[in-house]
């Protein structure tokens, strides 16, 4: 199936994590999954918000302290040197600035960049529970709440992975909607290409998205299209399962019930049947199904994001 894609999307990304030397200490934290694999796929924006707001390099650390809640940026030498206003007027600058990425990929634990469980101490410098999140990123996502955002070093999980660039594409599908004026028929169209990854994702939210359209009336496009592309977006962040990919994958195989012939179809179902049991990825009965798709085509089919929600070459589906 072709993948819509034309250009690559952009995803904005901490700039140690390409190699920048940029960090407190004048090192990097280099991502290989990112700055060798992903850069053939997209645009990195490098963004380094401790050098941007004039904290050199090397520099003095700063960590979170106080309100895990709201906490301050403040020097670890220094206990009067606190960023926590310029990092997050930043966050804020950038938000409105990187107003065309898909995606953001940001450093864990960093007290600027970290999105969770960033260290948060109390005033007398004993780390609490639960930690908090750095305050550019803060400052960052409170503007973009449906970019999907990660940290990198979850994106060393397959799964995580593969849901973190599937949301990135979805992203990226719909902007080009946005910009031009969303029509009720372009919410339909898009709707309906996204069923079967909506199903993997979050069964509830697929019944409650077609509702949410079917029932649209006469409300205007632009507001109606601004609901759903959020509730879209929460949904496709759940994680799919091997029980809600093999509830596609039957779905799928019925279409070609009529097609096949009795082989064919054990074939498939024996496939089916090992990758719900964790014996083959998903990428296994996926091929089975898409090679029969090919012979026997099927115009609703030809359009589901799901049969290739990514480029087939980022291999992301055969390690899930």
């Amino acid at each position: 199936m072709p993948h819509e894609a034309v250009i690559k999307p952009k995803i904005a990304i901490s700039a140690c994590l390409m190699g920048a030397e940029v960090r407190f200490n004048g090192g990097h934290k280099q991502s290989q999954l990112c700055s060798r694999t992903l850069v053939d796929y997209f645009d990195f924006v490098p963004v380094c918000p401790e050098v941007a707001i004039g904290l050199g390099i090397p520099r003095e650390p700063i960590r979170l302290v106080g309100n895990p809640e709201r906490p301050d940026a403040v020097g670890t030498v220094r206990q009067d040197l606190n960023v926590t206003r310029p990092l997050a007027d930043y966050g804020q600058q950038m938000a409105e600035e990187l107003d065309d990425i898909c995606g953001y990929i940001f450093m864990q634990k960093s007290p600027s960049c970290g999105l969770e469980r960033v260290k948060v101490y109390d005033h007398n410098s004993v780390p609490q529970d639960g930690g908090g999140r750095g305050i550019y990123a803060r400052a960052f996502c409170e503007r973009h709440p449906d970019l999907p955002v990660e940290e990198d070093g979850r994106l060393n999980d397959p799964v995580l992975r593969e849901n973190f660039l599937t949301r990135v594409f979805a992203y990226a599908a719909w902007q080009p909607l946005r910009r031009q004026g969303l029509t009720r028929r372009d919410l339909i169209h898009f709707h309906s290409r996204y069923k079967y990854l909506l199903m993997a994702h979050n069964p509830v939210q697929y019944k409650a998205l077609g509702n949410l359209l079917g029932n649209m009336g006469k409300a205007d496009p632009d507001e109606l299209g601004t609901r759903y592309f959020s509730a879209l977006m929460a949904a496709l962040k759940k994680c799919a399962t091997r029980r809600t990919h093999t509830n596609v994958l039957q779905h799928l195989s019925g279409y070609l019930k009529r097609a096949i012939n009795a082989e064919d179809k054990q074939e498939v179902q024996h496939l089916i049947g090992q990758y719900r049991l964790g014996i083959v990825p998903l990428v296994v009965p996926l091929t089975l199904l898409k090679h029969h798709l090919r012979l026997h085509p099927d115009p609703y089919l030809a359009q589901q994001v799901y049969l290739q929600p990514h480029p087939e070459n980022l291999s992301l589906r055969n390690a899930i």
